[in-house]
């Protein structure tokens, strides 16, 4: 079998532009009370290990649980996860922050919160789910999970250096402008999953 390495980074930074490892860096960094340093590797491999899982088994058996048990269609999933990616994208351009403090409510238990919300939805999220059976379905299990694998591990150094990443970006005024700047990356990647779907569904529909 020949590898397609150009195949896969381009799906690896398709899946991290989803995945969006500054949300985590500010999640992390403005999580109270304040981590320390074995607690944050904790929680990041932890979170990083579930949404493994959970993207594995949509990949694998993603389009069968959609297409055979509740008769869905990928471009059904790829408008509405679009939807959902592309609100996330537009409160960061608009407000400067990809969630609310408030909507995440701290949790007594920290494997509690490296599960939800941290794993999902904030890592293995509604697009990145869809992404994930779709690459699967046109490029190949292989390389969906191997792309996967890549972007979860470039998305796991971020979160693990979280607290340094966070105090260089506030020292240097750069917080604001990266968070819309990847907010406008998520929303248009957002509408082009939407398009795509839309594309697909008046192919079938009117051929």
């Amino acid at each position: 079998m020949k590898i397609d390495y150009m195949l896969i980074l381009e799906n690896s930074i398709y899946f991290l532009a989803l995945i969006n490892p500054f949300s985590k860096v500010l999640f992390l960094a403005s999580y109270t009370p304040e981590l320390d340093s074995k607690t944050l590797w904790e929680m990041s491999w932890r979170s990083t290990l579930w949404a493994l899982g959970i993207l594995v088994v949509f990949t694998l058996v993603g389009q069968f649980i959609l297409n055979d048990i509740f008769r869905v269609e990928m471009y059904s999933l790829k408008v509405v996860g679009g939807m959902i990616i592309f609100a996330i994208g537009w409160n960061a351009v608009r407000k400067g922050m990809f969630f609310q403090k408030e909507d995440y409510k701290v949790h007594e238990s920290l494997n509690e919160v490296s599960i939800v919300p941290l794993a999902t939805p904030l890592i293995a999220g509604p697009g990145t789910i869809t992404v994930a059976i779709s690459t699967g379905a046109q490029y190949g299990i292989f390389v969906s999970l191997a792309s996967l694998y890549i972007a979860l591990l470039l998305n796991l150094i971020f979160m693990m250096f979280s607290l340094i990443i966070s105090r260089f970006t506030h020292m240097l005024s750069l917080t604001g402008p990266l968070i819309r700047i990847t907010g406008l990356i998520v929303a248009v990647v957002a509408m082009q999953m939407v398009f795509s779907g839309l594309g697909e569904w008046l192919r079938i529909a009117f051929r």
